[in-house]
Order: C-alpha cells, then structure tokens, then sequence
C-alpha cells in the first residue's frame, strides 16, 4: 500500500531518458543518411574503426566502441556474412582477431560521403533536444 501521494514532476527533466531518446534520433539521422550504401551506421563504425585500428580481438574491439561483447558478435554478423569482415584465430585458440576485408573497406569508403553529410547536419537533430544536463539534474 502507498502511504501518500508523490510527485513524480521532476522525472519529466530525466537525462538518462532525454540522452537516450537524443541517441535513438541521431541513430536514426545516421541510419537515414547511410541508407543508399547497404550499410547501417553500427556496420559502418566497425568498418571504420577496424580500417583506421587495423584487426582488433573482439574484447578489445568491443571494449573500445563501448559495446558488450554479445552486442558485438550480433552487428559482427551480418559483416562476417557478407564478407565485409573476416575473423582471424590466434595462437591462443580463445583469441579471435576481426578485421576489414578489401571489400569491407570499399564498402566503408562507399558510404564515407553520406555518413560525412549526417555527421556535418547532425547539429539539426541535437538542437531540439534539451538533455537535462546544465542544471545538474
């Protein structure tokens, strides 16, 4: 049983849920802008990040786009399938290496236009969005 009424006004200034609802938008302004390439933006940040970094083991992969290793292996999928990325094993059979593939990387290069155009308008998306954050609160 509740024993009075509370007041729950303050969670409508939340950062948490305004950050997360400015992500889903920014995905979704990536997403958009990528769209013509046949890629999403996840598949075009591990192309990028593994043409930039070279192969990478997963954990580290992981741990450097701030992904749990499960989230990786899913997006890592469709990229293993369509040849964009390949895995690479180790001496240490628990170590698997991922790296870009040639046609990876062209895929990347292919759609580095139009992520450019979402990363050089992705100030229209944020601006309407008020984070909660200044106050603190």
């Amino acid at each position: 049983m509740i024993d009075a009424p509370f007041d729950f006004s303050a969670c409508r200034q939340c950062a948490c849920s305004a950050v997360r609802r400015a992500s889903r938008a920014i995905t979704q302004h990536y997403d958009a802008a990528l769209r013509g390439s046949g890629l999403r933006n996840t598949q075009f940040t591990l192309l990028a990040t593994l043409a930039q970094g070279g192969p990478m083991p997963m954990t580290r992969l992981a741990a450097f786009l701030g992904l749990e290793r499960t989230t990786l292996t899913r997006n890592l999928k469709a990229l293993l399938r369509d040849g964009l990325v390949e895995q690479r094993e180790e001496k240490d059979g628990r170590v698997r290496r991922i790296a870009v593939t040639a046609k990876g990387e062209m895929a990347a290069r292919k759609a580095f236009p139009l992520w450019k155009k979402a990363q050089d308008s992705v100030r229209e998306v944020t601006a309407s969005f008020d984070l909660g954050l200044a106050s603190g609160g």
